[in-house]
């Protein structure tokens, strides 16, 4: 029964876990759910796609991601399948697959929502696994995991940027599909670990109380996240074409998803010799700042300079509140954090709409408002916060 388990774990090669887990964030995330935002414009100039279709797609998404989030929360041993991972990322490449094969807006409507509820399935599964096996000297790589996020969005950009002008949207799908497929390939045969007790040195107080307590505030600072990462995901490329520089317009989603993928190694190193409740605080002030410089200053510079520190923050982020999350030993800790972020990617924006007639610039304080209020409440994290995170 020992052999069995030691053969089974993800411990036992440690980097080739966290780059096949990479593998299935950059498919079913910075592919599967992502590339909509470079697709959008070509559908709407080439597929007669409205404005109105296209919020509802994006909404669609954002539903069936927090569906995804709640199966988690309502079926904890989701988490733990590989057999469930290899489902999720069959329906995404699937679902990128079928939208080219319609022009029905329900089917349309239905694959972007079974194809978040898959991206959500998987993500909650590699990012829970990795915060689970990834510890001690190999706490490191959970950067190198999480920034598969990252890759992804930079890859998939990357690649839809330079397709030739002749190229038609069913194109864009299907080498949208093409390129997850192989991702999926790299990470299936990936091994997922089981459920284990909190770890013994962790980041938060001991006692089940304080535990209970550090998560709920993590619970609300990560739901404040997402509403103000949904609101600069959405308006930060389009305040950058509004400034005038239609080339970093087109090209944003890739700088974020360098930005993302590099960061992600950057402060996970950090975390070794910092608090980890400390870094989140600073991570979520750097962020807010990042995205309320393009609204303060609406030039250039500081557009892509937002998108570059928005880039560099939201992922890291993510890793350190699933790190956090393990250490207080609630069992379905990345699902509920998961369906707080989910909650707030929907009423995000629905939050600016009220502020939208005097541009994009109000929306994007808004959301600098919510990643700040974010890292005020973090801050009490760090005052319940005991030893230093040595290697988070």
């Amino acid at each position: 029964m020992i052999a069995r388990r030691s053969r089974s774990s993800p411990s036992d090669r440690p980097v080739l876990f966290a780059l096949q887990m990479a593998a299935a964030l950059a498919g079913a995330m910075g592919v599967g759910r992502f590339v909509y935002t470079p697709i959008l414009p070509i559908m709407h100039a080439q597929a007669g796609l409205s404005d109105e279709l296209g919020a509802v797609l994006a909404t669609s998404n954002y539903a069936g991601y927090l569906a995804g989030a709640l199966a988690g929360v309502v079926v904890p041993g989701l988490l733990w399948s590989r057999r469930t991972l290899r489902g999720g990322l069959v329906v995404v490449v699937a679902s990128l697959a079928l939208m080219p094969l319609t022009a029905a807006p329900e089917l349309w409507i239905a694959l972007r929502t079974l194809g978040g509820t898959a991206s959500a399935v998987v993500f909650v599964i590699a990012v829970s696994s990795m915060a689970r096996a990834l510890r001690g000297e190999s706490g490191y790589l959970l950067g190198w995991g999480v920034g598969g996020v990252g890759a992804g969005i930079a890859l998939s950009g990357g690649v839809l940027h330079v397709l030739p002008d002749s190229a038609s949207w069913t194109n864009a799908w299907y080498l949208s599909a093409a390129l997850a497929g192989v991702l999926a390939a790299v990470a299936w045969s990936v091994r997922v670990p089981g459920p284990a007790a909190a770890p013994e040195s962790s980041p938060v107080p001991d006692g089940c109380s304080g535990r209970r307590r550090v998560f709920v505030v993590l619970l609300v600072v990560y739901s404040l996240e997402g509403l103000g990462y949904i609101i600069a995901g959405t308006f930060l490329p389009a305040m950058i074409a509004s400034v005038g520089t239609a080339g970093a317009g087109s090209g944003v989603w890739a700088i974020v998803g360098i930005a993302a993928a590099v960061s992600t190694v950057l402060w996970t190193r950090l975390g070794q010799g910092v608090r980890l409740p400390l870094l989140l605080v600073a991570a979520l002030m750097l962020q807010a700042v990042g995205i309320a410089l393009p609204a303060l200053w609406p030039i250039p510079v500081m557009a892509v300079t937002g998108a570059v520190l928005f880039g560099g923050t939201f992922l890291a982020i993510t890793g350190m509140a699933a790190r956090i999350g393990d250490s207080t030993g609630v069992a379905v800790a990345m699902p509920l954090l998961t369906t707080g972020y989910s909650v707030g990617q929907i009423l995000g924006p629905l939050s600016v709409l009220p502020v939208l007639d005097r541009g994009y610039g109000a929306a994007l304080l808004v959301g600098a408002g919510f990643v700040t209020v974010a890292a005020l409440v973090a801050v009490q994290l760090c005052r319940e916060d005991g030893p230093r995170s040595r290697r988070s």
